[in-house]
């Protein structure tokens, strides 16, 4: 039988609403005594290059959007695969834009609809999550995108 190993309720750690732990951060935050993830994906403009534990990289400047919507929305619904039983954890450099953004689209994948994943996040996680309003338009874009498959022409 396989071992749950997720995220014990923590600073950082945001319960979705199907239950799933993931653990947001930032990686010019110190760890502390954080256990190591199973998976972490990073939003970075270069590959932070992680020794330790498993990794996806999404190319996601700071700011800005996602490099490609289809890598990002396909390491999303990886971690939210696998959060279901494993230590996921979602990280940029500050650990409130990029990586509330991707905490909204978690979100959509537990059942929150895309038109209110910003502010569900903003509760949850951080109440500066999703700083642009390029990312806020782009939760409802790609939310929806998740929602019925591949991602929509319009997402980048």
């Amino acid at each position: 039988m396989e071992q749950t190993r997720t995220w014990p309720p923590a600073d950082g750690v945001v319960e979705l609403p199907d239950g799933r732990r993931v653990r947001g951060t930032g990686l010019r935050r110190p760890r502390g005594d954080a256990p190591p993830p199973d998976l972490a994906v990073y939003l970075r403009g270069r590959d932070p290059r992680v020794a330790g534990w498993e990794y996806r990289w999404v190319r996601w400047r700071d700011f800005g959007l996602p490099a490609s919507t289809d890598d990002a929305l396909a390491a999303l619904r990886e971690a939210h695969t696998r959060a279901g039983s494993e230590r996921v954890e979602i990280a940029c450099g500050g650990g409130v834009g990029r990586t509330g953004t991707a905490l909204a689209l978690l979100a959509v994948l537990s059942g929150v609809d895309p038109s209110g994943a910003v502010a569900w996040v903003r509760a949850h996680y951080h109440p500066r999550a999703v700083e642009t309003r390029r990312q806020r338009h782009w939760v409802e874009e790609a939310g929806a995108a998740l929602r019925s498959g591949p991602a929509a022409p319009g997402c980048r």
